[in-house]
């Protein structure tokens, strides 16, 4: 690890503080977020030859399961940031003057990006397509014309990463880096979600909004620019640790619940009966399970893109599960927000729906298997001159 854990922890325990008013309101969760920027973990993944820390994507996912426990929905916005720095040390596709610009302004203020991908037509890109979002060009530079849905953070982000295609012959595809704020961009408020209500994840317009030349990465022909899920595979599954983060916030509720609760008719706090030590080697066996799938494909070098995606399945599932048992387990006060266990309910439900959605992966991981069989069978040579002897 990277990261300095007490003053991870000390992040954690400001997030979790601030976490019932946000879900609350569904307001934009300011206190986290500056928690996370002032603790440094927003440019954990800046990598070192830009003066960063340079965390991997595994000490990532150890973050994000720390943050998740705190507030899953400051935890899922500081991640997309965290990503695109990761992207960036990997890949160095950005414009070298834009992205040391954007570092610098993150010594004054939290930077904040997320890609805005989602169209209400196109839906995923995880599904295929291509967007309808237009960019035009101007004299000075880009006019950016489209609308996304699911902006996560769309509020309190610096800039919105768009997905676009341009207006040139023959048209490109690529992702325009739309600095927030600037004339023609609105921000519709129909985020109404179950669960991770402070993620903001609103619906963003953009009306002929100006951007310059150079902000624009990634530029390629349409016919290579569909959203390649195997690639993304590994960063899903480090996502997906965030949901571990919820489920052990649950888990110690309900403990903590379990061993505060005496029955007058008990005598004794519920733990010690033997239906609550049950539950919990039952919540226990899903969460730490998931845990371990999690790090331990994650920390596999040689892991394939079908690893990572039955890996996520897996440890979401279990994780769904988990926090099911607790608030069952408990009955009626699991579901009062004066506990806090039905909030977790509510936003572990979100585990499985980032893209690629739960159908896709299991469809990549059919195919995957038929594809093994087909090869495995066409490397079997065909058996000559067989006979059959037939016996008395």
């Amino acid at each position: 690890m990277v990261h300095d854990t007490a003053a991870l922890d000390e992040t954690v325990r400001v997030l979790a503080q601030a976490a019932p008013a946000a879900d609350q309101t569904g307001q934009f969760p300011w206190t986290g977020i500056r928690a996370v920027h002032e603790s440094g973990l927003l440019e954990s993944t800046v990598a070192t030859r830009y003066g960063g820390q340079g965390a991997t994507l595994a000490d990532t996912a150890h973050v994000l399961a720390a943050l998740g426990r705190g507030d899953p929905s400051v935890a899922l916005i500081s991640a997309m940031t965290i990503f695109t720095h990761l992207a960036q040390a990997a890949k160095s596709h950005w414009p070298d003057a834009l992205y040391r610009r954007l570092l610098a302004e993150a010594k004054q203020r939290p930077l904040l990006l997320n890609a805005a991908r989602v169209e209400p037509e196109l839906g995923s890109p995880a599904r295929g397509g291509l967007p309808a979002t237009l960019a035009r060009r101007t004299k000075t530079g880009w006019s950016i014309t489209g609308r996304k849905r699911f902006v996560t953070g769309a509020y309190g982000l610096t800039h919105f990463l768009v997905w676009a295609h341009t207006d040139e012959t023959p048209a490109r595809v690529g992702t325009f880096v739309v600095p927030n704020g600037l004339p023609g961009i609105k921000v519709i408020e129909n985020w109404q979600s179950l669960g991770m209500r402070a993620t903001g994840s609103h619906d963003v317009e953009y009306a002929d909004v100006e951007i310059p030349a150079e902000n624009v990465l990634d530029l390629v022909d349409p016919s290579v620019a569909q959203q390649d899920n195997r690639a993304h595979a590994a960063i899903t599954l480090a996502l997906t640790a965030l949901y571990l983060g919820v489920a052990e916030a649950a888990q110690a509720t309900f403990i903590r619940f379990a061993h505060e609760r005496v029955p007058a008719n008990l005598g004794h706090a519920i733990a010690r009966t033997d239906r609550f030590v049950t539950l919990s080697g039952e919540i226990d066996l899903l969460i730490s399970g998931a845990r371990q799938i999690i790090f331990g494909t994650l920390d596999n070098k040689n892991g394939d893109a079908e690893s990572f995606v039955r890996a996520r399945l897996l440890a979401g599932r279990q994780l769904r599960d988990a926090v099911q048992i607790a608030v069952r387990g408990i009955g009626n006060p699991g579901l009062g927000s004066d506990l806090g266990l039905e909030r977790h309910f509510r936003d572990i439900q979100t585990v499985l729906v980032h893209a690629p959605q739960e159908d896709t992966s299991i469809s990549l991981l059919g195919r995957a298997a038929f594809d093994r069989w087909n090869r495995q069978e066409a490397a079997i040579p065909p058996a000559a001159g067989l006979q059959i002897v037939k016996t008395a």
